[in-house]
């Protein structure tokens, strides 16, 4: 089934929380842009119910009836809609977006010590030493460039303060047994305000997926609006030519953590028809995902997740080429040894791309 997409348009301001807990007196609730996808995920399912009662929870979160394939920031340019997406972990932003500059893999000097669990570090060569910035997103384009090892440009940027404002919303907590609001449990959070034309591109894998209305999207169940668009093709896959990299288009839930399933000992990535070695890793810190299960009423399992944009190399590439393309097409999921979480895959996590890799 190809994926159908749907654009995302905030109607109000968004209450996008990070998965942090809050709430005690005087705590500050903090926005995370992009959401989880499980946030989109589960806004369209909701108005799927809505539309058909007869369709259980059960169904929804059955990743053969429907799986969130893609999630991204999006703008709306003219008749067409352009994913944003996230600065990957390898590369590093200077000089107010005037300076891009890509880590590259190399090996340690022999006799330095380091804690480093892979036989080679993505290092950063660089004359003069500038500071990191961050709030900056690839346009498609740049997205494109990024992937096929070329060398991206300040017009490949969009900065976050041309995309939304932030604004501070007062809450004040309820009593448990009264229902009114209890005396000193006021606090604050982060609301997002976008620009018009500015919203999210939702890409799904699904039967009888909504063509337009509303939705309750984010905290506090804020309206959005949802209409069909056409999605720009993703870039053509490399060649691997013996290596390559992966990039987490979202979170990554992983048996071992911060490495991608079916990776031994070794660091031999066993794919049902090729294998490759992982050298190299960059990884930002880990996030931790949780959220609400309507259909169960009860809070979802806290989970380590690899961010989004992580970043990882693999050499030695020998097999099928079209083993790359379906893990692209459907994500890290299906190997030996993992917890294939049928909700989580449904909500689209552990999906990514696959980049050149190229010195």
């Amino acid at each position: 089934m190809n994926p159908h997409h749907r654009f995302i348009e905030p109607l109000d301001v968004l209450v996008l929380r990070a998965n942090k807990l809050f709430g005690d007196a005087g705590t500050y609730g903090e926005a995370l842009v992009p959401p989880w996808p499980s946030v989109a995920a589960g806004a369209l399912r909701s108005r799927m119910m809505a539309d058909d009662p007869a369709l259980s929870a059960a169904q929804l979160q059955d990743p053969a009836f429907f799986t969130l394939s893609a999630f991204h920031l999006a703008r709306r340019i003219g008749e067409r809609v352009e994913p944003l997406h996230s600065i990957p972990a390898d590369v590093v932003i200077e000089g107010a977006g005037e300076v891009i500059k890509v880590m590259r893999p190399h090996a340690l000097t022999p006799g330095l010590l380091s804690s480093a669990q892979l036989e080679q570090v993505p290092i950063l060569a660089e004359a003069e030493r500038g500071k990191p910035e961050a709030g900056y997103w690839l346009t498609q384009v740049g997205w494109s460039v990024y992937l096929a090892g070329q060398q991206l440009l300040p017009e490949h940027l969009v900065a976050s303060k041309d995309l939304w404002s932030l604004e501070s919303r007062v809450g004040v907590g309820l009593h448990a047994t009264a229902r009114r609001a209890d005396d000193g449990k006021l606090f604050t959070t982060q609301a997002i305000a976008f620009r018009t034309g500015v919203g999210f591109l939702a890409s799904a894998r699904a039967e009888r997926l909504p063509e337009q209305g509303l939705l309750r999207f984010g905290g506090d169940g804020r309206a959005a609006t949802i209409a069909p668009c056409e999605s720009e093709l993703p870039p053509a896959l490399p060649q691997p030519c013996g290596r390559f990299k992966v990039v987490l288009t979202t979170p990554g839930l992983f048996p071992q953590g911060w490495l991608p399933p079916a990776i031994d000992e070794a660091r031999l990535w066993r794919l049902p028809g090729a294998t490759a070695r992982l050298v190299c890793a960059a990884i930002p810190r880990a996030q931790v995902v949780s959220g609400w299960d309507l259909a169960r009423r009860e809070p979802k399992p806290a989970q380590r997740v690899a961010p989004t944009g992580s970043v990882y190399w693999f050499d030695d590439f020998q097999g099928d080429t079209d083993e790359l393309r379906k893990l692209s097409e459907h994500g890290l999921w299906g190997f030996p040894g993992q917890n294939d979480d049928p909700m989580r895959r449904a909500e689209g996590f552990n999906r990514c791309a696959i980049g050149g890799w190229i010195d």
